[in-house]
């Protein structure tokens, strides 16, 4: 059975629409290729995150997203998406300003991008960062 969950550990927070973003994390997937299996995302704050950078990447930044994949294809060849998901709350707060986007846009924004690295795709090169963003806008 397929699961998509939503942990609120920052303090003011709610997530607005849970239903209706699962349903459309499910679609992502699908158009992708994949399948949802069991993805948990953490709405944190920016210490938290940083925490978790720097004991399991090595990175002492803040960012917005970390993800890890658990994910694996069958023998059907079906990836199969599971996952842990950190966002920042307060980063997403600041890059929604930064970048004068609405937050619940710059959210989901950053919510489907954690997805959108469990189907494969990668942000690491010019090029590959302009495939994410196109994938990003258009599921948006």
């Amino acid at each position: 059975m397929a699961s998509v969950t939503f942990q609120i550990q920052q303090k003011g927070f709610k997530l607005n629409n849970s239903k209706a973003l699962k349903v459309k994390l499910a679609e992502i997937a699908e158009k992708e290729g994949c399948k949802l299996e069991k993805v948990n995302y953490n709405f944190v704050g920016d210490e938290t995150l940083l925490s978790i950078n720097q004991s399991f990447l090595n990175h002492d930044t803040f960012t917005d997203i970390i993800t890890f994949d658990y994910s694996y294809t069958n023998a059907k060849g079906l990836r199969k998406l599971n996952s842990e998901i950190y966002i920042s709350v307060e980063r997403v707060k600041e890059n929604a300003q930064k970048f004068n986007q609405d937050f619940q846009r710059e959210l989901n924004r950053v919510i489907f991008h954690g997805l959108l690295h469990l189907c494969g795709y990668k942000d690491k090169t010019a090029k590959d960062q302009k495939l994410m963003r196109e994938k990003e806008e258009f599921y948006l």
